[in-house]
């Protein structure tokens, strides 16, 4: 591994690394702030993963995360979307292919061979960073955006002794039933709609549900509502009776303005889980 850029932020350090990745096959590159309190011990975790058409960079520039996450003492991961690079495959579609990995392992040719990022976000990227930097294991939350959110979600269900809680900023709730959702999951997991039921996080909730806090955020001026389709979340929340909150916020959209908007909330409401 290899450390790409170190800037001081907020007394501690963000920084972005790239690595050769055994289950990508290509190098990976992920951020990492590291607060102030890093230098005295370990610290917990927050992983923020994000949506379509993102590198490591969008939540790690524009989420505003880093003076929140100064203030709690915890550190932030911002990994990649997907595999890259020219021997990657890719599609002319921004949902498909580079940019648009969705957090699962891909079973159909051509994405097979490198679109692992369910193993690698679960797998061998912790494995890189726990040993390498002083974080807390045993002290872990999970939160992302749009694409981001759906794998956040159905991580922390599948994961659910590995985290203390869940959030997501408009997450793709229910893609087993969306375009967004169906055109990635045939690409990439094949005909057999069995296989994709473990990454869909309305259904996820309804089998599963998690034993911690959740909050999900929803811009009401989203103009992606009905791919997004945020009701049958939470009609599956309300049903179980999970532990949360599901919040929409009037005239809100879904860019990262939305995300800054409420991101000291979601840190705040993962530094308290954290702390129980």
């Amino acid at each position: 591994m290899r450390i790409v850029s170190e800037q001081r932020a907020f007394g501690g350090v963000q920084s972005v690394c790239a690595h050769p990745s055994e289950t990508c096959g290509c190098d990976m590159t992920f951020g990492l702030y590291l607060p102030p309190q890093a230098r005295d011990g370990k610290v917990p975790v927050l992983w923020f993963l994000a949506g379509l058409t993102c590198t490591h960079e969008n939540a790690m520039l524009k989420a505003g995360a880093q003076a929140h996450a100064a203030e709690q003492g915890f550190a932030l991961i911002f990994p990649d979307t997907s595999p890259r690079g020219a021997g990657v495959p890719d599609d002319p579609a921004f949902d498909l292919g580079q940019g648009a990995g969705f957090y699962v392992n891909a079973t159909e040719a051509p994405w097979d061979a490198h679109f692992a990022m369910w193993d690698y976000v679960t797998e061998e990227l912790p494995a890189l960073v726990f040993p390498r930097f002083p974080l807390d294991p045993d002290l872990q939350a999970i939160s992302g955006h749009s694409m981001g959110g759906h794998g956040a979600l159905t991580i922390a269900m599948a994961f659910p002794e590995r985290f203390a809680a869940v959030s997501a900023f408009a997450p793709i709730a229910n893609p087993v039933r969306s375009a967004w959702g169906q055109k990635q999951f045939r690409a990439y997991l094949g005909e057999d709609t069995t296989a994709w039921e473990p990454h869909d996080a309305t259904l996820m909730m309804e089998d599963v549900g998690f034993p911690g806090p959740v909050l999900i955020d929803q811009g009401g001026a989203d103009p992606y509502l009905d791919l997004l389709m945020p009701e049958a979340l939470a009609a599956a929340m309300a049903a179980r009776r999970q532990p949360g909150a599901f919040r929409v916020q009037a005239g809100y959209d879904h860019s990262y303005f939305f995300v800054a908007s409420f991101i000291a909330d979601h840190l705040d409401f993962h530094a308290r889980a954290m702390a129980d």
